[in-house]
């Protein structure tokens, strides 16, 4: 039971020339924000499987929905979470909209999450 408990601190010395170094490393708060997001675009297992997909090969929204046995509606509905943050990039052939990686950041992103959950 012990083991479980967090440690805390129990002086009340506070370390003004540490804390002001650290202060002034944190990112401004909107790139937090931002960082933020590009997280909660990971936190869906169905966006996990998409960019898994797109690892392989660039597809379009009917290979998508065939290969994981959902819509094209909720597929798209999830393209566009992944777009928007810059994730997944498109291109047009005829009439076709075919997605792949926006760039190689994004499997290297995943490739670290997914070496840190298997540890």
């Amino acid at each position: 039971m012990e083991e479980n408990r967090l440690e805390s601190c129990n002086c009340t010395i506070i370390h003004k020339d540490v804390v002001e170094k650290v202060k002034e490393s944190i990112p401004n708060e909107e790139s937090l924000y931002d960082l933020a997001d590009l997280f909660k675009a990971f936190s869906d297992s169905t966006r996990i499987k998409i960019l898994c997909a797109l690892f392989q090969e660039e597809l379009c929204v009917c290979d998508l929905a065939a290969l994981l046995s959902m819509t094209q509606s909720a597929i798209s509905h999830q393209l566009r979470v992944l777009k928007s943050n810059r994730l997944v990039k498109f291109r047009r052939d005829g009439k076709v909209i075919y997605y792949s990686l926006a760039d190689d950041h994004v499997k290297h992103i995943f490739d670290e999450g997914f070496k840190h959950i298997i540890e």
